[in-house]
């Protein structure tokens, strides 16, 4: 549903397929766990135990919806935990997935919360991210069903600002309407033929864009309130927006008029002819409904919040932090702008590398919560190779779609390509492993001169194979110090 969301929760990327080769892709319902893992594929390369764990989690929700009621309450979903290093797909993993089911998703990090007590954000807050996430998709989707409407509403009402309408005849207090004696009624009829001629006319021209550049006046409604932030248990960014919105009612609006062009005035025109077709109260009831029946969750870097007090030191809240997600995974009602929230059927996704600690070092109950653990695996050399060059968004596609912006036709030979993989491979061994990640840094530095120089060059055509990629990074790889820094 919501193709390229992105938000810093909702994570939205324009652009991933080319329109020839847009394939229908089944409804969420339709979607058998194989498809789901098709699907991932085109993004995401290796790691199938992952796929399979989280296409079955998706499934399952399929098969949740089908159950009677009664039933239905009573199957939890089947929370994850992904163990890997950093760089393997933990994330894109379930960014895809969320992406792929039409779900609403936030992304959050395990390490920015803290205990009850503390100054810093509570673990509550993921939930009315989660919500506000899921308001934005239900209301887009209603703002394409009164996209058309709103349009033409808004075309009527330029018309308006260009070509007033003839005001209705005048009625004198006793309630009998004063007749216009010096003009005959064929006259009148003419007049009024001849502005809904020029009214069509007027549409027309706006229609092919003629009258983009006129000025017009508008009124344009402005909030006239007080700007002030209040600290409370719900923090700051809740209770800024209930207040704002419990002012607006006691200062009201006032209207403005404002000058611009017919353009700007239409797509003004537009988007407030859309707010009055939208009922945000049913489009709230349907976010809530739809966040605690689909959301899903991804809680990353876990790890951070693992092992047990030293009772000193900038950790000391990391167990605290842990006892409260446990609530929210179990299933709790969290308080929200919106309404209570029932966590009870959100599906919680939980990552880490665990370098330093373990999974066994989370709390018993957390690790209760978490039944399904998934081991990705580290990536190798040929692994690159795959990671540049299959997916629908690979990194070498990236960068001769880039590049041809500037009418530059960059290409890749195999030998180059494989040359690439060795050399992330051997700074990954080398230094620290970031695993994919590595591959953003190895092309950024390869393609480094060619993108500054791109604009200026005059030969239009750069193949990219095994001597350039020596030439550009060898002397780097092969210095430790140097590639540090550097890769």
């Amino acid at each position: 549903m919501t193709d390229n969301v992105d938000r810093d929760e909702v994570i939205y990327l324009p652009g991933d397929t080319q329109p020839e080769e847009a394939v229908a892709i089944p409804s969420f319902d339709e979607l058998t766990p194989r498809e789901i893992v098709v699907e991932l594929d085109k993004y995401i390369v290796g790691q199938a135990a992952a796929k399979k764990a989280v296409a079955i989690a998706l499934r399952n929700r399929v098969r949740r919806q089908k159950l009677p009621a009664e039933m239905a309450e009573e199957v939890m979903p089947k929370n994850i935990l992904m163990i890997g290093p950093t760089g393997v797909g933990k994330t894109e993993i379930a960014r895809r997935l969320a992406r792929l089911a039409g779900c609403p998703f936030v992304k959050v990090e395990a390490s920015k919360y803290t205990e009850v007590g503390y100054v810093g954000r509570d673990v509550e807050s993921m939930v009315r991210d989660l919500v506000e996430t899921s308001i934005d998709m239900v209301r887009e989707e209603k703002l394409d069903e009164v996209a058309e409407r709103a349009e033409q509403a808004a075309e009527e009402r330029v018309v308006d600002l260009l070509l007033p309408p003839t005001p209705p005849p005048t009625e004198p207090a006793n309630g009998s309407t004063l007749v216009n004696t010096t003009t005959p009624p064929q006259t009148e009829s003419m007049q009024q033929e001849q502005m809904i001629r020029t009214r069509e006319k007027l549409r027309a021209q706006l229609r092919e864009g003629k009258l983009d550049a006129r000025m017009v006046e508008v009124d344009v409604r402005e909030r006239a309130m007080p700007s002030f932030e209040i600290m409370s248990n719900q923090g700051v960014e809740e209770m800024g927006t209930d207040i704002r919105e419990m002012l607006s009612g006691m200062f009201g609006q006032q209207k403005k008029k404002r000058k611009m062009t017919v353009s700007e005035a239409f797509d003004y025109l537009i988007q407030e002819e859309e707010s009055k077709l939208i009922d945000m109260d049913q489009v709230t009831r349907g976010a809530v409904e739809r966040a605690e029946q689909m959301g899903i969750i991804f809680i990353d870097e876990v790890d951070k919040i693992a092992g047990r007090e030293s009772g000193h030191g900038p950790d000391v809240s990391r167990e605290g932090v842990q006892r409260d997600i446990l609530p929210i995974i179990e299933g709790t009602t969290v308080n929200t702008r919106y309404g209570m929230i029932r966590t009870d059927h959100i599906l919680f996704i939980a990552a880490g590398a665990f370098h330093v600690s373990k999974p066994s070092d989370l709390i018993p109950e957390l690790q209760g919560r978490l039944p399904i653990r998934v081991e990705l695996t580290s990536l190798g050399e040929a692994d690159f190779i795959r990671i540049l060059t299959e997916p629908k968004n690979a990194l070498i596609k990236q960068y001769i779609a880039l590049m041809e912006t500037e009418g530059l036709k960059l290409t890749f030979s195999d030998d180059g390509i494989a040359t690439i993989a060795r050399f992330a491979t051997q700074v990954n061994e080398q230094t620290e492993n970031i695993g994919a990640r590595r591959l953003h840094t190895i092309m950024e530095k390869l393609l480094e001169e060619i993108s500054f120089e791109a604009p200026d060059m005059k030969r239009k055509v750069m193949k990219i194979d095994t001597a350039y990629v020596s030439k550009q990074l060898a002397e780097i790889v092969k210095n430790q110090d140097l590639s540090r820094y550097i890769l």
